[in-house]
């Protein structure tokens, strides 16, 4: 079973920015899609960034030109670049893979406020 650990979060003024990291434990990681997803009380948890094993990308409109995900195979870890945050964004921060298909971890509070 994998498992994933996030960290990095925090409280920061909007234009800020922040870097969070998602260890994972088992060989799936290198040959997975992984993705970061983000989840605000009472609405569905949303996939804001994704990267193939081959470091093909993609971005929700919302967060496209300010966020950036990495990973490095060698580590079993995921990172996620956000830079010019916005309110909006404030959410807990998960990854998993791009479908989801395991156990979330506890994630990492991300709060953007001034």
């Amino acid at each position: 079973q994998v498992q994933f650990m996030e960290s990095g979060g925090g409280l920061v003024q909007p234009g800020g920015s922040l870097r969070l990291s998602c260890a994972a434990s088992g060989s799936i990681f290198r040959i997975a899609a992984m993705g970061w997803f983000r989840q605000v009380p009472g609405k569905q948890r949303e996939l804001v960034a994704a990267i193939s094993p081959s470091t093909l990308t993609y971005y929700d409109d919302s967060v496209k030109g300010r966020f950036t995900i990495s990973r490095d195979n060698a580590k079993n870890t995921m990172y996620l670049r956000m830079n010019s945050l916005k309110p909006e964004d404030t959410a807990v921060y998960y990854c998993n893979t791009r479908d989801s298909a395991h156990f979330w971890g506890q994630g990492t509070q991300v709060t953007v406020s001034s």
